[in-house]
């Protein structure tokens, strides 16, 4: 087994006093003082770590609040009623508040050099199988990912600890790795993926030596499970910077690790690179307007060149329209699913989104109307829109359905007469079936 290696011990780390930084205890959600608090009064040590720590710094007002304690995951447990360990290969604690978790780690150590350890597991390519090694303060800070992570708020004093350095490379706006970076990222390739997040969502440069290593490692990618790389796209493309974070991917040659049908379409189909950035564009509007986002529509879009560029094959071969649709919807969605799993709550709606694009062309008699009664029609409307934005298709069948959906019943009548020639009187909205009055029981 390889043991790895990390940046060598520090004895002492850089301290801010409450006096020195910006974090105060009223940045601090309820939840995460309560976890710090009954751990602290129970003899544990207990810090805010990473994210809202580094944010706080940067001036940012800090969403997620994560706790890192000496305190083993079953004596967290223990202390809390509303709390449930999870994890196998990285065991952590959730502690549940309504809606809202906290999320409490143990101190992890240093790897131990046996191979049949219960606590720590690494394969012969030196990718972390179990990393449940407890430690102390200092060694857990050398096992975080990056400088700008491994700083510790300490509840006691309201102080600020430094273990790595962070903060002269919060300066330097740098997202450095610690340790070697090559390591590091054969011990989880995952953290390639956070490096290019954390790059595009603080704006911040990737150290050369924590870069250089990506474009030869990125494969190590293949061997993460589909489900978990799901998740990591969720946080890639869901919190803001999705266009920021896709050219950092595309840059590192991370993205086709990811969706290997999609990148593979960007040389044949011109328009396929404009449809995804004008999708991840209106995705980070949606979020900054704080209105809903759907990882159906995202993954619509990201699929839909490999989509259309395997339905013109098949049409090439003699197979009909729809059937070569079908056909190739399947097979990309097959192959996606070898890369990053897509939940069928999402993936029937993204099939839904697709299939309504042959429909919406179809306005004549009924169809028009029937199109429009489609619970997913928005998104499908919206998604013809993109594809018109992107140059896929010409201007005009979109502003079309923009008009219809405004239009009154007679106004609706006469556009689909002029695309079907038919007179107004005999173009009808369906009926819509009528409820059945509820019966109420006799009383006695």
């Amino acid at each position: 087994m390889n043991t790895p290696t990390s940046s060598p011990h520090i004895a002492s780390p850089r301290i801010l006093t409450r006096d020195e930084h910006s974090l105060s205890r009223r940045m601090i959600n309820e939840s995460a003082l309560k976890v710090l608090y009954r751990l602290n009064r129970a003899g544990f040590e207990a810090y805010l770590v990473g994210g809202c720590v580094r944010d706080s710094l940067l001036g940012k007002q800090p969403k997620d609040f994560d706790v890192a304690t000496n305190a083993t995951p079953e004596e967290v447990n223990d202390l809390f009623r509303n709390a449930r360990i999870i994890g196998r290969r990285f065991r952590i604690v959730h502690v549940r508040f309504g809606r809202e978790i906290i999320e409490v780690t143990t101190f992890r150590g240093q790897h131990g050099d046996a191979e049949d350890s219960p606590h720590a597991q690494q394969s012969d390519a030196g990718l972390l199988l179990r990393d449940n090694v407890w430690g102390s303060v200092d060694q857990d800070a050398i096992r975080r990912d990056f400088t700008i992570n491994a700083l510790y708020y300490n509840i006691d004093d309201f102080s600020i600890h430094d273990w790595a350095n962070g903060l002269d490379d919060l300066d330097n706006r740098l997202v450095r790795m610690i340790g070697d970076p090559e390591t590091r990222y054969r011990e989880d390739p995952v953290r390639m993926l956070r490096a290019a997040r954390f790059s595009a969502k603080l704006d911040f440069d990737i150290e050369e030596s924590t870069r250089e290593p990506i474009l030869e490692l990125a494969p190590l990618l293949l061997q993460i499970p589909p489900a978990r790389l799901f998740e990591e796209v969720l946080k890639l493309f869901l919190s803001g910077q999705a266009l920021a974070t896709y050219d950092v991917l595309r840059e590192l040659n991370l993205f086709p690790m990811l969706f290997p049908p999609t990148a593979e379409s960007f040389e044949h189909l011109p328009w396929a690179d404009r449809l995804i950035r004008q999708a991840l564009e209106n995705t980070d509007t949606r979020i900054r307007e704080d209105k809903p986002v759907t990882p159906a529509f995202l993954y619509g879009a990201f699929l839909w060149p490999a989509v259309q560029l395997e339905a013109q094959r098949l049409e090439d071969e003699g197979v009909p329209v729809m059937p070569a649709f079908q056909q190739a919807s399947q097979q990309v969605i097959h192959r996606q699913l070898q890369h990053t799993s897509i939940p069928k709550r999402f993936s029937f709606p993204m099939r839904d989104i697709w299939e309504l694009q042959h429909r919406l062309p179809r306005r004549k008699g009924k169809h028009a109307f029937q199109s429009r009664e489609h619970p997913r029609f928005r998104a499908a409307y919206d998604f013809l829109l993109l594809r018109e934005q992107a140059g896929e298709l010409e201007p005009g069948l979109g502003q079309w359905w923009t008009d219809f959906q405004v239009a009154s019943e007679q106004q609706q009548r006469e556009m689909i007469e002029a695309v079907s020639g038919q007179a107004p009187s005999s173009v009808k909205a369906p009926r819509r079936p009528r409820r059945r009055k509820r019966r109420t029981p006799p009383t006695s």
